[in-house]
């Protein structure tokens, strides 16, 4: 496979199905920052973290390569063969972010983004999360995307953030309640 084709040259790309469009479209928004979180996951599977983590954020990378797969493809395209999300990848998500609530003590206030490495990318992965979700939610307005991406999405989202905390937890760091100046 050759890594350089030169058919982006003039600033478009090709969607799965073959149609060419500008690689400032929407649609090449949204997968791509679907890559740049999977590349962030990525940097926090390779921490010092548990077993469980690790596991999880392995599916969790490999789910995103199947989101963005769905997001790459040529809308209206019906005889494309792209791999699916199903509900159990959600209901995955939930269940983990339920284990780590368990351990963790309760949330009563907001609390400032921070900590070792592993903590940090968290919280960047969970923004650039929340980032792809919105672009997705845009692609959405105009064209077709299956409702469970953008679930997905927002899910995952919730996950990083409940990981930051366990991290945060695991290290025996403390973590840092915003509080409002009010005057």
């Amino acid at each position: 496979m050759k890594i350089y084709t030169k058919t982006g040259d003039k600033g478009t790309t090709a969607l799965f199905g073959g149609k060419r469009v500008s690689k400032s479209n929407i649609r090449i928004e949204a997968y791509g920052t679907v890559d740049e979180l999977n590349s962030y996951i990525g940097l926090i599977r390779f921490k010092d973290i548990d077993a469980r983590a690790i596991e999880t954020l392995g599916e969790i990378q490999d789910r995103l390569f199947t989101l963005g797969s769905i997001l790459a493809s040529e809308p209206g395209k019906n005889n494309l063969k792209v791999p699916d999300l199903h509900e159990g990848d959600v209901e995955l998500l939930e269940n983990e972010i339920d284990k780590m609530n368990e351990t963790l003590p309760e949330l009563k206030a907001f609390i400032l983004p921070g900590g070792n490495d592993a903590i940090g990318f968290c919280h960047v992965a969970r923004c650039v999360c929340r980032r792809a979700e919105r672009d997705t939610v845009h692609l959405a307005e105009t064209e077709t995307v299956p409702v469970i991406v953008i679930k997905y999405l927002n899910r995952l989202s919730d996950y990083l953030f409940v990981l930051s905390r366990k991290l945060t937890y695991d290290a025996n760091l403390r973590e840092t309640p915003w509080k409002p100046r009010i005057q």
